[in-house]
């Protein structure tokens, strides 16, 4: 655990404690999980965990989301929403994030009031305001508390602490939804997403970890981690990955020299 991040767990847990109940935004990724071990610690039957279920999500990250909270015995709701059908997401806007954390949050923002639940948690933490996170915004409009983030903690500090806690997942490369695989302005269509959905599934298999699947129509860009690039190196995997990406109808199919950026279309900020 860093120096720092003790102190600030210790802070996290007095935060959490007095809340008379609250609804946690969980995502299955490392910092919601986090949260969600520390405030089911604090807060044990007040605290209702719910995963949204989107086109916009794997399915993937809803079995790490569905696994760990019932290893913690935390009481877990599922929840589906459309969001392709919103009309915030046609035309694919730059400010596409605003508009899918105002959906998401109202929704849930309204199943608390439904439960008498005066809160409503999620797991921003202070690195995500050092880059294009539109989202953060609607989440101030809203109302929506983000303890990490209150309490100072960096990604860095809430994977170490994540690690002590022995939370499962907390080394694991984060995973954003969907649509950033797609450039802004191009429309998104559960087709696009699907065939996206299933070129990473296909890259995971062979041992992929740290990995972006670009969509630009008929080219797929590939960016990865640094450690994996030069698996792509390889002819027989670089055959094998250019047979699969062009059965599911990508004409050209090629390696970012870049490696992975995370908001990769985002270029110099907003």
């Amino acid at each position: 655990m860093g120096a720092g991040a003790g102190p600030k767990l210790e802070r996290l847990r007095s935060l959490l404690a007095p809340l008379d109940g609250a609804l946690l935004a969980y995502s299955g990724g490392v910092d919601s999980a986090l949260l969600l071990r520390v405030a089911h610690e604090a807060l044990g039957d007040r605290l209702l965990t719910v995963t949204v279920r989107s086109e916009l999500f794997s399915d993937r990250e809803l079995d790490d989301a569905r696994g760990y909270a019932a290893a913690l015995g935390a009481h877990h709701e599922i929840i589906h929403i459309a969001l392709l059908r919103e009309a915030s997401f046609i035309g694919n806007p730059r400010d596409r994030c605003y508009g899918c954390k105002k959906i998401i949050f109202t929704r849930l923002l309204r199943l608390a009031g439904e439960r008498g639940l005066s809160t409503v948690l999620e797991g921003s933490n202070i690195d995500d305001e050092k880059v294009f996170r539109p989202g953060l915004r609607a989440l101030e409009e809203l109302a929506v508390r983000s303890p990490l983030k209150e309490t100072g903690l960096s990604k860095e500090e809430v994977r170490a602490l994540a690690k002590d806690l022995v939370v499962p997942g907390w080394d694991r490369p984060s995973r954003p939804c969907l649509a950033t695989r797609f450039p802004y302005g191009a429309a998104i269509s559960p087709e696009a997403l699907e065939r996206v959905k299933r070129a990473e599934e296909y890259l995971y298999s062979l041992g992929f970890r740290e990995f972006r699947v670009r969509d630009h129509g008929e080219l797929a860009r590939i960016e990865t981690g640094k450690s994996e690039t030069a698996l792509l190196n390889e002819t027989a995997t670089a055959a094998a990955v250019v047979l699969e990406f062009k059965k599911l109808g990508f004409v050209n199919i090629t390696l970012d020299l870049q490696g992975l950026r995370s908001g990769s279309w985002d270029g110099d900020g907003p």
